[in-house]
């Protein structure tokens, strides 16, 4: 295998791996800052082992041991006694041997959800406890974060290093709470677990468009949410959004890995077991009084997707109205850009263009690639075909997603075609 190869294989077992070996650290040091720590280290020992070593049959155990064995190096020199010697004497002995396979083979869905759970106490900002757990858990990067949040990546990585200190100095139990701290935590836990499907079901960055075993680990910790709060009306409105947009993931790519445009997709491959069960969960958010919650309502909008059995028989007028209660409540550009998108189809494209020229100047939404995206896409439909080109390459340019990138290419491409 050659350097390169090495390099993205590694990249490839980090990003399965990572999550998993935190958690399992984390419930052993009883530090998400210094699992963290250890994780990275580990990592580091990898990259420079493995590309003359060749890469280990169990790659995950091997990551999970080097990291085991930084803790104990640390303990030796003293480094981590000042602040966590009372819970590492507890856990680990120095001349104990690690179990391993205990380690890795524990319900990773609930090691996840404890180490989230400890990332957003309300210690925390509510900034902060996102920014902590996506680090953390779904492994994306400060630019990534950024961009999810439409801030600066400076502003992220602070928030992550106060965030961090703030915990390692607090002696939070590393734990999943229950009653009243939990609530006071479900919030925050339910962004962090849609973010991290977001982030599986449209990948920032990278070779891929999506990022299918994120998408899995947040419904999963969805499922077990609702398990742990089955009163909560946002959690269930939540598993429903997941699920409903979870299901049309065989549609979403062709057999080269290519996106394919919501429009353009086969809705017989769409996973009609999986639609059920969101519809179930919206229905039950209903009862629950959670109609209108944040959650529900983009739930109710994979929903009108999903009843449509064609996507020329798409209800975009009540899609519309959707998002304009979304923007009711969450006051946030990219609501406000999706809404401008429902009323171009439901009233046509002068209708969604005039609403996108209101928040085009808007500050977090200026290095927003969907935004010229959109924008080129209406005028397209508006027969503007030279002012779409621009906005298509406008787009890629932005675009962090390779995959992305080159669809917005390949549009504008398209147009060149039809103008010559």
């Amino acid at each position: 295998m050659t350097a390169p190869d090495t390099q993205q294989a590694i990249d490839a077992i980090w990003r399965i791996e990572q999550a998993k070996i935190i958690a399992g650290l984390a419930r052993i040091v009883r530090d998400v800052g210094i699992a963290e720590e250890l994780a990275q280290d580990a990592l580091v020992a990898a990259l420079k082992t493995w590309p003359a070593a060749g890469i280990p049959d169990n790659p995950g155990a091997w990551l999970m041991a080097t990291a085991k064995n930084r803790a104990l190096d640390a303990r030796r020199r003293a480094k981590l006694i000042e602040r966590k010697h009372e819970e590492l004497g507890h856990t680990m002995d120095e001349h104990e041997t690690p179990d391993l396979d205990a380690a890795l083979d524990d319900d990773i869905g609930d090691e996840l959800l404890r180490l989230i759970f400890t990332a957003c106490h309300p210690v925390l900002s509510r900034e902060a406890r996102a920014a902590l757990a996506l680090r953390m858990i779904c492994g994306l990067t400060t630019s990534e974060i950024a961009r999810a949040y439409l801030v600066p990546e400076a502003t992220i990585s602070q928030r992550i290093v106060r965030a961090k200190r703030t915990l390692s100095n607090s002696g939070l139990a590393y734990e999943t709470p229950t009653g009243e701290a939990l609530s006071e935590r479900l919030a925050s836990v339910l962004e962090v677990v849609y973010l991290i499907f977001n982030e599986g079901y449209l990948a920032a960055r990278g070779e891929e468009w999506l990022r299918p075993q994120l998408c899995d680990e947040a419904l999963r910790m969805g499922r077990v949410l609702a398990g742990l709060a089955p009163d909560e009306p946002e959690v269930h409105g939540l598993v429903a959004l997941m699920d409903l947009n979870a299901s049309r993931a065989r549609a979403r790519t062709d057999e080269n890995g290519d996106p394919v445009l919501l429009m353009d997709q086969d809705r017989a491959l769409w996973d009609w077991l999986q639609i059920r069960r969101g519809l179930h969960s919206l229905e039950r958010a209903g009862e629950l009084g959670g109609a209108e919650g944040f959650y529900a309502l983009q739930a109710a909008i994979a929903a009108c997707h999903a009843r449509a059995a064609t996507a020329a028989a798409t209800d975009w007028q009540r899609i519309a109205q959707l998002y304009a209660e979304l923007v009711r409540l969450v006051r946030s550009p990219v609501i406000e850009l999706n809404r401008a998108v429902a009323v171009g189809m439901a009233e046509g494209p002068q209708a969604g263009l005039d609403l996108l020229d209101g928040i085009a100047g808007a500050p977090a939404l200026a290095a927003y690639h969907h935004l010229p995206a959109v924008r080129g896409d209406l005028l397209q439909r508006l027969g503007r075909l030279a002012e779409a080109r621009q906005a298509f390459e406008a787009a890629a340019h932005l675009a962090t997603n390779d995959r992305e990138r080159a669809l917005m290419q390949r549009r504008a491409a398209a147009l060149d075609a039809r103008m010559i």
